[in-house]
């Protein structure tokens, strides 16, 4: 028997329940007027229950409508994937091409079931019994995403089939609801087996493989029914985020993916389908990845501006999936003619017995006011080496110089300023700093010829005499185009190795930092506009067909040097190729700026060699390094001054350049803040 019982009513109750009512009587509305709100309370919530019911109705009937009438399409007709290409500068010669083609379909039974159980535990833990979407994903993603939490999609392996399939990846309400419709009319259509076979064939796995066969030989080099456990692990991760967990791509990049390596393998245990023990000798550690041969496609220097172009389209947010599969038009500020000199220039002036393997060379031309990128050389052959030295870099001496001056004049000093040119100069902590083979020049010597002798000690005084002067050209040199720290740049793709250009380094004058040839040629060309930076880069136009992500280049010049300072230290610079250290440049026959360079490594051997100048059409820098960019040059390199090879490579490469371009002059010297020195 049951019993109802009430609780007693205390007076603690009474005081809780108890209202005072209008003139301090106590007790709640009358019961007349009670029940007349609570029948309109009443009405409400039913009105209310019946709009849910009629819009949750009109809702089925529309998904119901929608479902009847949206046909499954085509594959053949509607999933294509599209090669992306790249042209030069002209938007019609085409330098190469970014394919997705690389795919080879296999039955579900050459896929080994660790795989396929791999991928399951990866992507759709409910794939074998949801009908094609997860309801309960759903809104667990939804309130996840809600809190602001990690964002999560919550799409079945069907959903991502049908979606790289039969539609695009446009973010849209209208998208998802025909993703869900296709989805549960496909899994109607087909078994789950015959769905799971077309998406391993189908999927982006990175590295341009599209489909588990390709995967398999793009990370592993084996055939799909070769993988063993933990490559199937290794492939079900990379799925996830394909840029993001290739190992290829660092340590960051290697220890994300371990972290959902291991997630995949307990997954796949949590599910029944590997036991424990064979999951512990798998979860420690990822499997090796052995070196993949690179395709012909990226043979010569192809290679290396491909790479350049990749990474500058990341940079701008470009997927892996859109650069390999989008059907991108990409434009680029390369000129084929311009490549074709330099490389022609530098074969031809390499010392005979040096091989790229032995001597790498970089060089790279800019143009002075937009800051496009038009060739560069990279060394040798992308596919027995993917170092492009004309990024990589090396130390650039001398080079820095110029920086230097145009520091100086903007802190007050001038032209006619005389400096410290015997040798040593001695700092009051002990350090000394000597000239080249010890020369003395004279214990007052002017700016314009400590720059065209390239005198250490005169440019270590003028650092020194200079208002905290290390900083000062380290801050110059960020405003011309130099980027100053590692892993920065002064545009997307177009990096800079530096990783000892600092504000403390009391010798900033002398070089040690390490810069590309690429951004020297475009600090050079700042100063051959004026003072006026552009932004170097090598990608001048994106037309994106599917997605709209059109992007076009648009960065004008900025006035970061007064013209007038740039005027007298081109001046200085043109003295350097009249009288100086750069005279093989005179065989350009036209006015040049220009500064030779050679840096020591920490044994005191000269490891690099450099000459960059400008006319006021184009900049270019030419560097020489060995080895790992710090072996020996000198004693093993005929002539290892910045004034030999360097500088007849860059007059050889400007000579092509500019054959049949007007011969245009740099504006005169004005000496800001003095008149012209009586021996300069």
């Amino acid at each position: 028997m049951t019993t109802n019982r009430q609780a007693p009513i205390t007076a603690s109750t009474r005081a809780r329940t108890a209202t005072t009512a209008p003139g301090g009587r106590k007790g709640g509305k009358p019961a007349k007027q009670q029940s007349k709100v609570k029948r309109r309370l009443k009405k409400t919530l039913l009105w209310l229950v019946i709009l849910g019911l009629v819009a949750m109705l009109a809702g089925v009937g529309t998904f119901i409508y929608l479902y009847q009438t949206t046909p499954i399409p085509d594959p053949n007709k509607d999933f294509r994937t599209q090669t992306t290409q790249v042209f030069y500068a002209d938007g019609k010669t085409e330098l190469g091409t970014f394919a997705t083609q690389n795919r080879e379909s296999i039955p579900l039974s050459e896929m080994p079931e660790n795989l396929q159980n791999a991928v399951i535990s990866a992507e759709d833990r409910s794939f074998w019994t949801n009908k094609g979407i997860d309801p309960k994903g759903i809104i667990r993603a939804a309130f996840n995403n809600a809190r602001g939490g990690a964002t999560q999609g919550a799409s079945t392996i069907t959903q991502q089939y049908v979606k790289i399939l039969y539609l695009t990846s446009e973010r849209s309400l209208s998208r998802k609801v025909k993703e869900a419709i296709l989805s549960l009319k496909l899994q109607r259509e087909m078994s789950k087996q015959h769905i799971l076979e077309d998406y391993l064939n189908t999927i982006y796995f990175g590295r341009g493989a599209y489909g588990v066969q390709a995967a398999a030989q793009a990370y592993f080099n084996v055939k799909a029914k070769d993988l063993t456990l933990a490559q199937s692990a290794v492939l079900a991760s990379v799925l996830n985020n394909p840029t993001g967990f290739d190992p290829a791509n660092g340590a960051d990049a290697k220890e994300r993916l371990f972290g959902r390596y291991q997630y995949v393998l307990n997954g796949m245990v949590s599910m029944g389908n590997l036991d424990q023990a064979r999951a512990d000798k798998a979860l420690d550690k990822l499997p090796k990845f052995p070196k993949i041969q690179a395709s012909d496609r990226y043979g010569g220097q192809n290679g290396h501006m491909l790479t350049l172009v990749r990474n500058e389209l990341h940079a701008l947010g470009y997927s892996d999936q859109e650069i390999d599969g989008g059907g991108l038009r990409v434009t680029t500020t390369l000129d084929p003619t311009v490549m074709k000199d330099i490389e022609d220039a530098v074969l031809a002036q390499r010392p005979a017995g040096f091989g790229d393997k032995q001597l790498h060379i970089g060089a790279a031309t800019v143009q002075p006011g937009t800051g496009a990128l038009l060739g560069f050389y990279g060394g040798q052959d992308y596919l027995d080496s993917q170092i492009n030295w004309a990024v990589a870099g090396g130390m650039v001496g001398s080079t820095m110089k110029p920086i230097t001056l145009a520091a100086a004049i903007e802190q007050g000093f001038s032209l006619k300023d005389t400096f410290y040119g015997n040798n040593p100069f001695e700092f009051p902590d002990g350090l000394a700093v000597r000239n080249e083979q010890d020369t003395s020049y004279g214990a007052s010597i002017s700016a314009i010829k400590a720059l065209e002798d390239s005198v250490n000690t005169a440019f270590v005084d003028m650092t020194d005499a200079m208002n905290d002067g290390p900083r000062a050209v380290y801050e110059m040199a960020k405003k011309l185009g130099i980027p100053p720290t590692h892993g920065s740049q002064s545009m997307p793709g177009i990096p800079n190795r530096s990783t000892d250009l600092s504000p403390d380094d009391t010798l900033i004058t002398l070089g040690r930092a390490r810069v590309s040839p690429i951004n020297m040629a475009n600090a050079y060309a700042t100063l051959a506009a004026q003072g006026k930076r552009a932004e170097v880069h090598v990608i001048a136009k994106v037309v994106d067909p599917i997605n709209g992500h059109d992007y076009t280049f648009k960065s004008p010049a900025k006035q970061v040097l007064d013209p007038d300072i740039a005027a007298d230290v081109t001046y200085a610079m043109q003295q350097v190729v009249r009288s100086g250290t750069g005279t093989a440049a005179l065989a350009l026959g036209r006015p040049v700026a220009g500064k030779t360079g050679t840096a020591t490594n920490s044994k005191d051997q000269v490891s690099s060699a450099w000459f960059v100048g400008a006319t006021p059409q184009l900049a270019t820098a030419v560097m020489y390094v060995r080895g790992d960019g710090d072996d020996q040059l000198d004693g093993w390199l005929p002539a290892y001054f910045g004034g030999a090879y360097p500088t007849q490579t860059w007059t050889a490469i400007m000579t092509s350049e500019l054959e049949g371009e007007p011969v245009e002059e740099f504006p005169p010297a004005v000496y800001v803040d003095g008149e012209a020195p009586s021996d300069g």
